[in-house]
């Protein structure tokens, strides 16, 4: 399989987590990317006319954190990406934990904001995904986490 007829997906929260996703646009778009996000303006603000719109959520409400995987999981079995990446938050490691069941490789970023420590999704992505970055080297060394730069 050629690589740019490689299916991935992308998926970010909106706010910080979505801009640090766009700053990689550029690579994502040599490959057959889809973008998910958590809020439709967002998406068009960047011409991105065909992401899929996903509930944002957080260890807070649970019941948006089981909507968003199971929207999460049709979302990944409907469009049957080889790769996910995702710069976070909560509903990207929803995607990746979909994504490890119907066997694409994943990748989690870590946001450039967390320079003391993973974040909790971060912390989770290091145990499912099958790569974890962080932005800060120091932190991979003390994590364990892959470390390729940063994104900003």
């Amino acid at each position: 399989m050629s690589v740019t007829n490689r299916k991935v997906l992308a998926v970010a929260s909106t706010g910080g987590h979505w801009e640090q996703l766009m700053l990689l646009r550029e690579t994502l778009d040599k490959f057959d990317t889809r973008y998910a996000t958590t809020d439709a303006r967002a998406a068009r603000q960047r011409h991105i006319e065909d992401a899929v719109i996903v509930p944002d959520c957080n260890l807070d409400r649970p019941l948006a954190t089981l909507w968003c995987a199971l929207v999460s999981l049709w979302t990944v079995v409907r469009i049957r990406p080889q790769r996910i990446i995702s710069t976070g938050a909560a509903p990207g490691l929803l995607m990746i934990c979909a994504g490890r069941l119907v066997g694409a490789k994943t990748l989690w970023i870590d946001s450039v904001a967390n320079g003391e420590r993973l974040s909790l999704s971060g912390r989770l992505a290091m145990r499912i995904s099958h790569q974890c970055l962080t932005q800060w080297e120091h932190l991979s060394h003390e994590t364990g986490a892959g470390y390729a730069g940063a994104v900003l």
